[in-house]
């Protein structure tokens, strides 16, 4: 079992930025995907972005690229979301989450994750 925790959200002014942290206890990162994905009220929870196992691959929406960029720390066991340029769209809880690594289900799809983190509310102001 892997438990994932979010923290470092709060509350930012469009075109500023906010780095979001997701810890795992239970197990080691080391074998897992990691991927970010937001819930917006009203809306589906829709991927912003993934990390692979190594940290040598990274994946984005497009509507986060170019602004936000996800990295990894195996030995900290935690994942970041660094989120710059932030617009008042971007406002939602942040969930992260953790795959398998042998797990061929496109980073992309919610359906390939079996550990969520509770989430953080990310709110974004104009």
């Amino acid at each position: 079992q892997v438990q994932l925790v979010e923290s470092g959200g709060g509350l930012v002014q469009a075109g500023g930025s906010l780095r979001v942290s997701c810890e795992a206890s239970g197990r080691t990162l080391r074998y897992y995907g990691m991927g970010w994905f937001r819930q917006a009220p009203g809306k589906e929870r829709e991927f912003v972005g993934a990390i692979s196992w190594s940290g040598g691959n990274t994946y984005y929406a497009d509507s986060v690229k170019g602004r936000f960029a996800i990295s990894r720390d195996n030995g900290k066991n935690t994942v970041y979301l660094q989120m710059n340029s932030l617009k008042p769209e971007d406002t939602a809880v942040y969930y992260c989450a953790a795959k398998e690594a042998g797990s061929r289900v496109a980073y992309e799809s919610r359906l390939g994750y079996a550990y969520w983190g509770q989430g953080t509310q990310v709110t974004v102001s104009s």
